[in-house]
């Protein structure tokens, strides 16, 4: 991997649940127009489309969240990725479709290994206790 690659993988947010149930994937890295919700922080709760993505420092813009200087102008105030909640992603690019597809078919196999591995873990649970009973039946009976 190339450092943009590595900076953009910084930039990422966790996805809402109505989002995570759509697309089984709880992260996702962040881009220009996806809409989030603040989470932490001074402006906790605003609702807003990012209107800049900074991969450098690991933040982002949001419309709404700004400071008025002292000459009376805006300022937009730099969040955090991991303190915002993504709401709305946008998929018009197919590249970051393929990046869900991806993810969720990876996260997919690696829940069908976990579950074909905790088989064999309950059966050695049962073997356990039933070693246990016979070993309590045997000083009972001697």
């Amino acid at each position: 991997m190339n450092a943009s690659t590595n900076l953009r993988h910084g930039v990422s947010a966790p996805l809402s649940k109505e989002l995570l149930r759509e697309h089984r994937v709880g992260r996702l890295g962040v881009r220009k127009g996806d809409t989030v919700t603040v989470t932490r922080g001074n402006f906790r709760g605003v609702e807003g489309k990012i209107t800049r993505v900074d991969a450098k420092s690991g933040k982002v813009y949001v419309e709404g969240v700004s400071r008025e200087k002292a000459d009376g102008t805006a300022r937009p105030i730099a969040i955090d990725a991991s303190k915002v909640v993504l709401r709305q992603v946008v998929l018009d690019d197919t590249r970051r479709k393929d990046i869900v597809e991806r993810r969720v078919s990876m996260n997919s196999r690696i829940e069908e290994s976990a579950r074909a591995e905790e088989k064999p873990k309950k059966e050695r649970r049962r073997r356990r206790s039933e070693t246990k009973a016979e070993k309590t039946e045997a000083e009972k009976g001697v």
